[in-house]
């Protein structure tokens, strides 16, 4: 007998869900592991049965305990949630595999505590992405935030902590700022179902209530999104958790903020709504710009590798907020494109990175002279990675910002199209120092030899480049499911 997809999705929120507290029980190392990487394919798959099954437009429902919405609790299932959740147990699931030595080298101890952690946090990102209820949406960012701040202070670096303590600090303030807003449309409304939201709003938009909650969602989730000038949390983080962490927070965690920043704008207030009622699209374009601009400018600036990336992704989150800000199909497609294709960008490069820092011990830039000689399969996947990242055909980036050009001219924005050109070549200038430095200049005579990482670490990475340029050739599944999900969002209200 086979399960209906319907049937199937509660089980991408539970199998990790359940699987997290089974690791922490567990003694050693190896099963800890074993577990996650198990859970985290499992999940894989039913994301892809479940994309599958709304891949035509349609939306999938499941009301908890047989109480119909609106007053019981539901996951519901689009297009744009399924493609997001493919993204989380996707990158996911090749990274565990690749993370094996690396956690065993800079987390020995408490790993069964760590794998749990991680298993928590992945949960959490897919429970915000499916569910279907407001406020269960508040307490699955707070069951992912809150694991992800001891996942983040399990860095070997003292400076974790502090790191871990400055997200937990902007992390707490979001969270309040969204459950203010939640508490005014609760009190507006009595109901709590975001499809009946949608529905019920609509009488209250002379209300200045739903204007303040408006606002407050939005600033709550601009901060977990680390949209400029709200991603000061974003470096540190980045920098200073351990590098499975660093690859998947960078891949997913942004990602799945914006994703429910748009859920909330498109769906429970409605697009109509939202951009009348507050200046959103003047705001989000200016915002993205100042990320754009010094996102990359910061990432030149750099000589720690890792803030190097972490400081492209303010700039690569200004990309994808551009798109949103232009108010058309085709910028809400170009976001989600590029919300996609970043989470691919970024763990290649965490992941090579992450290699590099284990034969290494360093993340200095300076300390890579001559490296590439010597990690040349580590160093040529980086590179391809950023290759992906400045947007150079055939890669998956390059049709992330065709389509983001496309929306430009399209909605008269011929301007816009020059700000991407501008900050494409500000990539091209901080991936091209690291190749400079790791391949054409010398090793220093007193640095010790380094060794390529062993292929069962190699395999992983390869796979993601392998995909970033699958992606930039056939984009049926990008291309079609960013569309899909953008016309499940706007509702056909969208030019």
């Amino acid at each position: 007998m086979t399960l209906p997809a319907t049937d199937l999705m509660p089980f991408i929120v539970l199998v990790p869900l359940i699987a997290g507290p089974i690791c922490a029980l567990l003694p050693g190392r190896q099963w800890p592991w074993l577990i996650a990487t198990l859970s985290t394919a499992a999940a894989l798959v039913l994301s892809a049965i479940t994309l599958a099954a709304v891949f035509d437009g349609s939306t999938l429902r499941y009301p908890f305990g047989n109480w119909m919405p609106p007053i019981g609790i539901e996951y519901r299932v689009d297009a744009a949630s399924a493609f997001v959740a493919l993204l989380i147990t996707g990158v996911s699931t090749v990274l565990l595999p690749w993370a094996k030595v690396l956690v065993d080298d800079e987390v020995p101890e408490r790993q069964s505590a760590f794998y749990a952690l991680f298993l928590i946090a992945m949960a959490g990102l897919l429970g915000i992405t499916l569910s279907g209820d407001i406020f269960n949406v508040f307490v699955f960012l707070e069951i992912s935030s809150l694991a992800t701040y001891a996942l983040i202070a399990h860095g070997r670096d003292r400076r974790a902590l502090l790191a871990a303590f400055r997200y937990l600090i902007m992390g707490t303030v979001g969270a309040t700022f969204l459950l203010i807003g939640i508490a005014f449309i609760y009190i507006l409304t009595g109901s709590l179902n975001m499809a009946d939201l949608g529905d019920r709003l609509v009488n209250h938009q002379d209300s200045r209530a739903l204007q303040v909650a408006l606002g407050f969602i939005v600033v709550g989730f601009s901060i977990k999104l680390a949209l400029f000038p709200l991603h000061h949390w974003l470096p540190n983080a980045y920098t200073y958790a351990p590098s499975l962490i660093s690859a998947f927070l960078a891949a997913t965690a942004t990602k799945v903020a914006l994703y429910v920043m748009l859920r909330f704008v498109f769906d429970v207030f409605g697009a109509d709504y939202s951009f009348l009622a507050l200046p959103l699209s003047a705001g989000f374009m200016a915002l993205a710009i100042g990320g754009m601009l010094m996102g990359s400018w910061l990432a030149i600036l750099q000589s720690n590798l890792k803030r190097m990336l972490a400081y492209s992704s303010v700039a690569q989150v200004g990309y994808m907020v551009l798109g949103v800000s232009l108010v058309t199909l085709t910028g809400l497609t170009a976001s989600f494109l590029h919300l996609f294709n970043h989470g691919l960008m970024k763990a290649t490069l965490f992941a090579s990175v992450g290699l590099i820092i284990w034969r290494c011990g360093s993340v200095q830039i300076q300390d890579l002279r001559g490296i590439g000689r010597q990690m040349p399969w580590t160093l040529t996947a980086f590179a391809l990675g950023g290759v992906s990242l400045v947007g150079i055909p055939p890669t998956a980036g390059f049709i992330s910002k065709f389509y983001l050009i496309s929306a430009a001219v399209e909605a008269g924005q011929v301007w816009l199209v020059v700000l991407i050109l501008i900050t494409s070549l500000m990539a091209i200038v901080y991936i091209a120092r690291i190749v400079e430095v790791a391949w054409l200049q010398p090793r220093p005579e007193d640095a010790p030899t380094v060794k390529e990482a062993p292929w069962s670490l190699l395999v992983p990475v390869w796979i993601m480049v392998a995909a970033n340029f699958w992606f930039g050739i056939d984009t049926r599944l990008t291309v079609g499911a960013s569309t899909v999900a953008a016309e499940a969002l706007s509702g056909g209200l969208l030019p």
